[in-house]
């Protein structure tokens, strides 16, 4: 009887239900900075408790629109080169986040 028991199956209605990553989150929208100055933006998994955040967290990968205005390293640390405006993504997968950059100048 024990065996019997051992191996039935967790019905599906007591299952936990899945929770997958549905997009990615920008620590915000826009951003304005002054040319010289950095500035630092974070894209987190949407939910961040998604069954798969992790795995889609340590894919993101961000780029400029343009790097003559604003360039971002791979940790979203965004360099204000020019006065102008820029567009900086975070992607990771299919999923995309981003943030529009105002640079201004330093004077």
């Amino acid at each position: 009887m024990l065996s019997r028991l051992y191996h039935q199956r967790i019905p599906k209605s007591l299952a936990p239900a899945p929770n997958p990553v549905t997009g990615l989150k920008m620590s915000q929208a826009t951003a304005s900075s002054k040319v010289g100055d950095t500035k630092k933006v974070t894209a987190t998994a949407d939910p961040s408790n998604g069954d798969d955040a992790a795995e889609v967290n340590a894919a993101i990968v961000y780029t400029s629109s343009d790097d003559t205005i604003a360039t971002v390293t791979v940790d979203g640390t965004i360099t204000a080169v020019a006065v102008g405006s820029a567009t900086i993504t975070a992607t990771s997968g299919t999923f995309t986040a981003t943030c529009k950059v105002t640079i201004t100048d330093a004077a």
